[in-house]
């Protein structure tokens, strides 16, 4: 399983790249891979200022739908608009193409939540 070594992760399977105050945030390859085929992604929350944890947008596949959990308080600035018309990039690329929502993250955003590559892989291999 694919889990890049320059991302954060969440114990709810969703990975941040940070760049300064900037970040970018999808879900993990082992969460699409349990999701199955991805059908639809509904992100609602551009513009809006979130606190780690709260849902910023819905995921749903062939047989379930899920909510997405933002990893650090942040204000959600853009939705990736080919998940629009291709959601299925998020099986594809779940770290390239299939990136869900740039935000701007918040000055006091707590980090110390946050999983690196090794204690996440250690999650999801139990």
């Amino acid at each position: 399983m694919n889990i890049p070594s320059d991302l954060k992760y969440t114990k709810d399977h969703e990975w941040i790249l940070i760049e300064g105050n900037s970040a970018t945030v999808g879900i993990t390859e082992f969460a699409q891979k349990e999701l199955g085929d991805i059908v639809f992604v509904e992100v609602e929350t551009v513009g809006e200022t979130l606190e780690a944890g709260e849902t910023f947008g819905t995921i749903e596949a062939v047989k379930t739908v899920s909510d997405l959990f933002m990893p650090v308080a942040a204000t959600v600035e853009a939705f990736n608009e080919e998940l629009a018309k291709t959601p299925e990039l998020i099986n594809r690329d779940p770290y390239g193409k299939g990136w869900i929502v740039k935000v701007a993250m918040a000055g006091d955003a707590d980090l110390s939540e946050l999983l690196d590559a090794e204690a996440y892989s250690a999650l999801v291999q139990g």
